[in-house]
């Protein structure tokens, strides 16, 4: 470069261009970078920011309700019966403390440890980042017998804080917003999404009410009424395990409950057994899931492990059964949540997923390992019980091992080795290949030649595989169709020193997994049960966003020479009345029972080709609604189930 370009270049770059973004405007330019997302999850985490600080009034003793309601328009109100965002004047700012709070990045009680010992939310920038990206917000504070309102527009006020010509006996703080339908992808909000939430949190906070309301019209003439609801737990996190286990054959009746603090961090745990084959563990921080876990749950595996080892060697039980214990031999059919609440926590990213704070792990351990000592004690029986399991848990990994190694000396290339079956694509860049596991070998043999052959790979699968859920672990590696799985993925398992049951996915062969099969009960059956081995086995790849389920139409629609795919019975509708004045006659429709009935060039053009098709990704919102789910539908239990059925019968998509 010449120094007349490097001029050139010089006046091109200056001052002029360094852009700074004042108050609000950051937020509205990235505001992934504070909302996780701009889609559905973000969407909804704007309700999350608000009710957290109304979980941090209840936290600090000074709230035991809140109301949340989905307004026509999805608009969302929130109310507290709290002591209310305080209105007087900043002295710094020189502007009502209220404004502050709601414009102000980096604003809130919470920074100063006499207002909250403890809080959730995004410290301080959770209520104006809501205020941030919402076209409109309006906030109503009752306080100290007086009505105060500001009103918002895209994180500005429109005008100064106002004092209304009214006394109330009320108390607390109304938000009320709606988000701005410019930044997200789609402003709708999701009653059961936000059930999940607040019913979760009822749960974390026992003694809080929070209720959910949903007054839209659409909402009302789908479900024939308006739907409300209000949650409400008196024993707190202990109530929440026999939930979570409700689905499952019980080992011991006890629900084994902590409840103390150590070195100044309060420490709750619920924990019991059942007879499954699996390790459940949710962690909480001030209300906030640690999906990633941490330092708490670290001291809780570390506790349990020592303790329960302390207690088998004791008795003799490890002597007898000959068999070496690792650790997660001990929480083999364990179902627990443990809640903490820290005052200065230490998260990795922003979005709060692990916790850092190395003095909560020894705080955990020893609550935990005090605790469960004393229970083992007092309750031979059931100490002898869960010892038992833990042996069969040892002999079933152990088992386990042999059967992941006689699958490795099967294949000539040392485990390298892909499914016979399998039609794998020309390209090796993971990252552009997608793998569609197919229903039937018909089906199977349509993809194949209809595909793209450089990006898309296709694995029949014969019948209705494996239902892990009901399976011990190691059986799913003696099943064909499931080891064709793992094998195609190139996934392995056993790499983990801490955690044989741990999936490896550094070597995933493809970004998209694809499960294609017929649009029947059949098919949905089908679609649960390989659903059921990912989330069970390797939950990795759903929390990543690889796992996606195909869709199929259900009808070609023609009239004359216009033809038209139908995925839905409405879409069928839909082009009756756009086509023929909603009259069936002279409207010609092929139905579509399976995949098979497709020729290759159909199935590509509806259901394969990236450009046209409609994938629905598999993801996993809530942990611990998804892991109930699983269990009622796929487990041993048929009444849970039943009930399930009854209930969601009328909105089942049955096939005729």
């Amino acid at each position: 470069m010449t120094q007349e370009e490097m001029k050139v270049g010089e006046k091109a770059y200056s001052a002029s261009n360094i852009q700074v973004l004042e108050g609000l405007e950051a937020v509205r330019k990235r505001p992934a970078m504070y909302i996780g997302d701009i889609g559905e999850k973000g969407l909804h985490h704007l309700v999350y920011e608000v009710v957290d600080n109304s979980i941090d009034e209840a936290l600090a003793g000074y709230c035991n309700r809140i109301d949340v309601t989905i307004n026509e328009g999805n608009s969302i109100t929130v109310q507290d019966n709290g002591r209310g965002i305080p209105t007087d004047e900043h002295p710094k700012e020189k502007v009502s403390a209220l404004q502050v709070v709601m414009t102000i990045l980096h604003a809130g009680g919470k920074f100063d440890k006499g207002s909250y010992k403890v809080s959730g939310g995004l410290h301080g920038v959770g209520v104006s980042c809501v205020n941030a990206l919402s076209d409109e917000m309006t906030t109503t504070v009752y306080r100290s017998g007086k009505v105060f309102t500001q009103t918002y527009r895209y994180g500005k006020p429109v005008a100064p804080v106002k004092q209304l010509d009214e006394t109330t006996t009320l108390q607390g703080t109304r938000q009320t917003f709606h988000p701005d339908g410019s930044i997200f992808e789609k402003v709708s909000y999701s009653y059961d999404i936000l059930r999940t939430r607040l019913r979760e949190l009822s749960y974390l906070n026992k003694g809080l009410t929070i209720t959910l309301k949903d007054l839209r019209e659409s909402e009302k003439e789908k479900h024939g009424k308006y739907r409300s609801e209000v949650f409400y737990s008196e024993e707190g996190i202990k109530e929440y395990v026999r939930i979570l286990n409700e689905t499952n054959p019980k080992l011991i009746e006890d629900v084994i409950y902590i409840n103390t603090e150590k070195n100044g961090i309060p420490i709750e745990c619920a924990l019991m057994y059942n007879t499954s084959y699996r390790e459940t563990l949710y962690s909480y921080v001030n209300n906030i899931n640690t999906i990633e876990g941490g330092t708490h749950e670290t001291g809780f595996r570390v506790a349990l492990t020592r303790t329960l080892k302390k207690y088998a060697e004791e008795s003799k039980a490890l002597e007898k059964a000959k068999v070496e214990i690792s650790g997660e031999d001990f929480r083999e059919g364990l179902i627990a949540v443990i809640s903490v609440k820290v005052s200065e926590p230490q998260f990795e990213g922003q979005t709060k997923t692990k916790l850092g704070n190395s003095e909560v792990g020894g705080a955990v351990q020893q609550a935990v390992g005090e605790a469960l000592t004393y229970y083992l004690e007092e309750h031979p029986k059931e100490a002898k019980t869960i010892v038992d399991k833990v042996v069969l848990a040892a002999t079933a990994r152990i088992a386990a091992r042999k059967a992941r190694e006689s699958v490795l000396r099967k294949s000539p290339m040392g485990g390298g080795g892909l499914p016979g079956k399998l039609a794998d694509c020309s390209s090796r860049n993971p990252d552009e290949c997608e793998l569609f596991l197919v229903e039937g070998d018909s089906a199977g043999g349509s993809a194949k030649q209809g595909r793209s052959r450089a990006t898309q790979a296709i694995l029949p699968l014969r019948g209705k595989i494996l239902n892990v859920e009901k399976a011990m672990w190691h059986k799913a590696f003696e099943s064909d169709e499931v080891n064709n799985i793992i094998q195609a993925l190139g996934i392995r398992f056993g790499v983990d020193e801490d955690d044989s049951k741990k999936a490896n996915i550094e070597k995933l062969r493809y970004n998209k997994i694809i499960i294609m099969t017929d649009a029947d009960v059949d098919g949905s059956h089908i679609d649960t049960l390989i659903m059921t081995l990912f989330y069970r086995y390797m939950p990795e790849l759903i929390l990543e966003g690889h796992l996606y389920i195909a869709n199929p139409p259900l009808y070609l629609c023609s009239k004359g020479k216009i033809k038209e795919y139908c995925y839905t019975e409405e879409s069928r509708i839909e082009f009756m009345q756009k086509y023929n004045a909603g009259s069936e006659s002279g409207v010609h429709t092929q139905r579509y029972k399976g995949l098979g009935e497709m020729n290759p060039e159909q199935l590509w053009e509806t259901t394969m080709n990236p450009e046209t098709r409609i994938l629905k990704q598999v993801t996993m919102e809530n942990a611990a609604s998804v892991d109930t789910t699983f269990s009622m539908l796929m487990g041993d239990e048929v009444a849970p189930r039943r009930e399930f059925i009854e209930t969601n019968a009328t909105y089942a998509n049955i096939d005729a």
